[in-house]
């Protein structure tokens, strides 16, 4: 297995570039995401992703966060449905189905196979700027296995591979990651108790889980994160959970969490050391090199069952359909009715609710 097979790599605009084609080519990483910036209309989306296609040797991961709500990529040419918190609060499987269905309908007509959600994050800080305002489903652990498992179960049927995030317990983090490493201080039990119970609920429906950028204390005395820790990936959801067969991604290594103390390369290594399947590169991937001389220093063996869980990932999913304006026009009135079936205000921006930041928020 290339050592680049775990690498998932932002691109730069709505078309590669030279330097990317050579880059991709040459590394043969193991997906992409896309963001905002990528996304101009559909008919150009499906043109960036067939490109990427094209350039791997093997069936890429292309993922996106398309959530709903304030997280949603495809904004510029698809308007977004209610977010997790709106839907939750309706408390209508119906609803919450046909949101994943359409969204599940609109990705896999873009190329899209893998969408970095549903958030399982039990909302305990709703009035704090942690980077989740409204992209939880609940404070209790039944309301997030009941609504997010709708949601991701309907995806799924659309041939999207879901993943689900921010494992262990991202809601209980009082700051932002995208600039620096929330601390929480509650030892393993604790959030056994509570945050953990949707993971293991839906573990048979799960594709892949993003792993936070969240330092425990009282279970990693080394400061580091969750994404880069043994203790957490290894010991707790492949041993303890038994996670064997979910592919495991780190969240975005570009973020200020990891920056401070890391760099990119480091990081990569030290995730994957973790027992981690897959790294997020989501911004300077154009030193992604520096990244896989990194990984290129672990044993083989490490690699052995990555390659079991990509293979196995990749085996689900479906050839994207033929592009076709009738039928996404016809997505798109879908997802529109979805917004339209709640009460205005339910759709209106909550006060508390903030902005994506600069640094597209995941």
């Amino acid at each position: 297995m290339r050592r680049s097979q775990v690498l998932i790599s932002g691109v730069a605009g709505p078309e590669l570039t030279s330097a990317e084609v050579h880059l991709f080519r040459k590394l043969q990483p193991g997906g992409f995401i896309l963001f905002t910036r990528n996304l101009i209309d559909p008919w150009q989306t499906r043109q960036l992703t067939d490109s990427l296609r094209d350039l791997c040797d093997e069936t890429p991961l292309i993922a996106i966060d398309n959530e709903g709500g304030r997280v949603w990529r495809t904004a510029p040419f698809a308007p977004p449905p209610p977010s997790a918190a709106q839907l939750s609060k309706h408390n209508d499987p119906k609803l919450i189905a046909q949101s994943g269905w359409a969204t599940g309908r609109l990705l896999s007509h873009l190329g899209i196979n893998l969408n970095l959600a549903p958030v399982l994050d039990l909302d305990h800080h709703p009035e704090r700027s942690n980077a989740l305002n409204e992209r939880c489903w609940g404070r209790s652990e039944q309301d997030v296995i009941n609504h997010a498992g709708v949601f991701n179960r309907w995806q799924r049927r659309q041939g999207i591979a879901g993943c689900a995030k921010h494992f262990p317990c991202g809601g209980r983090a009082i700051n932002d990651p995208h600039h620096t490493l929330p601390v929480v201080e509650i030892d393993q039990e604790e959030f056994m108790r509570e945050d953990i119970i949707p993971y293991t609920a839906l573990m048979p429906e799960l594709d892949a889980i993003m792993i936070s950028h969240l330092h425990f204390p009282n279970i990693d005395e080394d400061e580091l994160p969750a994404s880069l820790s043994r203790n957490i990936i290894q010991g707790l959801l492949r041993d303890r959970l038994a996670f064997d067969h979910q592919l495991v991604l780190s969240d975005d290594l570009d973020m200020g969490a990891i920056q401070q103390a890391y760099g990119t390369p480091e990081a990569a290594r030290r995730a994957i050391e973790a027992g981690g399947d897959l790294v997020l590169i989501c911004h300077e991937f154009m030193n992604a090199e520096e990244s896989v001389a990194q990984l290129d220093t672990l044993p083989a063996s490490l690699f052995y069952d990555i390659q079991i869980r990509l293979e196995r990932a990749k085996r689900r999913l479906k050839i994207p359909p033929v592009f076709s304006e009738t039928e996404f026009a016809e997505i798109i009135r879908d997802m529109a009715k979805i917004k339209q079936s709640l009460p205005p205000e339910e759709t209106q921006q909550t006060s508390g609710e903030q902005p994506q930041s600069p640094v597209e928020q995941y």
